[in-house]
This record gives C-alpha cells, sequence and structure tokens, in this order.
C-alpha cells in the first residue's frame, strides 16, 4: 500500500454492523508512502497513527477536470 499526504484511506469493517471509517492522511512516516500513516478521521476528527490491514484501501483525491 502506497498513500501520499491528502489522500484517504477507506477502512472496511469486517463484521455484521461494523461501519465504514473514511480518514484522511496527514502525514507520512516513510518517504516511499509505506504505512504507517498519521490519518485524521472524518466521523470524529481525532487523529492518530494506523497501520492499515487487508480491509484498508487508498483513495487519491480526483485531480482537476
Amino acid at each position: 500500500m502506497i498513500a501520499q499526504v491528502g489522500d484517504r484511506i477507506i477502512i472496511k469493517g469486517t463484521h455484521v454492523g461494523d461501519r465504514i471509517r473514511v480518514g484522511v492522511i496527514m502525514a507520512l512516516r516513510h518517504a516511499d508512502g509505506t504505512p504507517p500513516y498519521e490519518v485524521r478521521w472524518l466521523d470524529d476528527g481525532h487523529v492518530g497513527l494506523i497501520f492499515p490491514g487487508p480491509e484498508a484501501h487508498i483513495e487519491h483525491p480526483a485531480g482537476p477536470a
């Protein structure tokens, strides 16, 4: 998984009833874009360090049209 600052990380739940979490990558710990990432979660504004698992994926922001 490779990300850049400003990308969104989406974490899908692994159990019935789990919610999907979406966060914005605020900082990288490695210059090559590999985890861990500092993420600001959109649902509650919490900022934390994440080591994403297989249920996560990265979305790059859409460029200008």
